[in-house]
């Protein structure tokens, strides 16, 4: 209905000239003392063959209308696919459609190239950074020893080489294709590779882990889901400079990491998981980037899984896994 009468408005001109011509032709009739009938009788005769041509005019513009609006829905849109034009004016708009199409397509192949070079490059340089920073980790282990100083060298190394797996894991999302591998896997294999990565962190700030065997076994990728537990380890301890970091579980499939940290400020915590987003604490700490959560929750989105927050300033934080919602099917 509504766009009945958006055609009736774009027709208002046509409209109110045939009202104007049958008022002057009754005040002609009636200065003339002419039958005024007679008005009437050839105004319902115009009146009835202007709704037939109504009709048939609306069934023309009804048609084009969804047909253009399929063609702003396609992704694929073609110029090629624009219907044929009433007249000069919509030749000329058309024209113009096809010209500005031309550039969108050499626009977009030009980013898109551009895009492809940039990924590429970020991936070669994210691989054959490993190699030094392997490389720095076997001479400090070799020169240093296990002394305090070497352990803190140790852990900022630790830290640069997680940055670069968020470089690849960025890439990887972004990517068409992604190489998920779903099966059941044991969940407590998965958090001891975790808990043995930061395992320096936890004994040098004298963190205390709380942690039991959680006998549990999830449908889900093993490398992606570990990727969002460093990830969250990895925030807990920047953020807990004392006290305890415990893993447990609550049925059926929800996966509880807490810290008695620093804790989250109520109006940063609805946006934590938004790209970029810092909040008091990044801008506290100078040098979060913000990317770190917005990749776990893209992950778990990815892998069908749910994650949320809970938090209070000063009283810590619990990030929740919920690893019952997946429906994946097993590879």
């Amino acid at each position: 209905m509504d766009l009945f009468f958006a055609y009736l408005k774009s027709q208002r001109k046509i409209i109110g000239a045939f009202l104007g011509f049958c008022l002057i032709f009754a005040i002609v009739f009636a200065l003339y003392e002419l039958p005024v009938e007679a008005v009437g009788y050839g105004a319902v005769l115009c009146a009835f063959l202007g709704v037939i041509l109504v009709v048939l005019d609306y069934r023309a513009f009804y048609e084009r209308h969804k047909r253009l609006e399929a063609l702003r829905r396609e992704i694929t849109v073609t110029a090629a696919g624009l219907p044929q034009p009433w007249g000069p004016l919509e030749e000329d708009y058309q024209a113009v459609i096809r010209v500005l199409y031309e550039d969108k397509l050499q626009l977009t192949g030009h980013m898109r190239q551009r895009y492809t070079d940039l990924v590429e490059y970020y991936t070669v340089w994210a691989h054959q950074i490993k190699t030094p920073i392997a490389a720095m980790g076997l001479l400090l282990q070799g020169e240093q020893g296990d002394t305090p100083h070497s352990r803190e060298l140790r852990e900022e190394l630790q830290r640069i080489e997680h940055y670069v797996e968020m470089v690849l894991c960025y890439l990887r999302l972004e990517a068409p294709v992604t190489d998920y591998l779903i099966r059941e896997y044991d969940l407590d294999g998965i958090i001891k590779q975790a808990v043995r990565k930061y395992a320096s962190q936890f004994i040098r700030r004298k963190i205390r882990l709380e942690y039991e065997p959680l006998n549990c076994w999830v449908l889900t990728d093993e490398k992606w889901l570990l990727f969002v537990i460093e990830q969250i380890l990895s925030n807990a301890l920047k953020y807990t400079r004392s006290g305890t970091i415990a893993i447990t579980l609550e049925e059926p499939k929800t996966l509880c990491i807490r810290d008695t940290g620093m804790g989250i400020a109520p109006e940063d915590l609805p946006r934590i998981f938004e790209k970029g987003y810092t909040g008091f604490n990044g801008r506290t700490d100078k040098k979060a980037s913000g990317i770190g959560l917005y990749l776990c929750r893209r992950i778990c989105r990815n892998l069908g899984h749910e994650i949320t927050a809970v938090s209070a300033a000063g009283r810590g934080t619990e990030i929740r896994l919920d690893l019952q919602s997946a429906e994946l099917a097993i590879e």
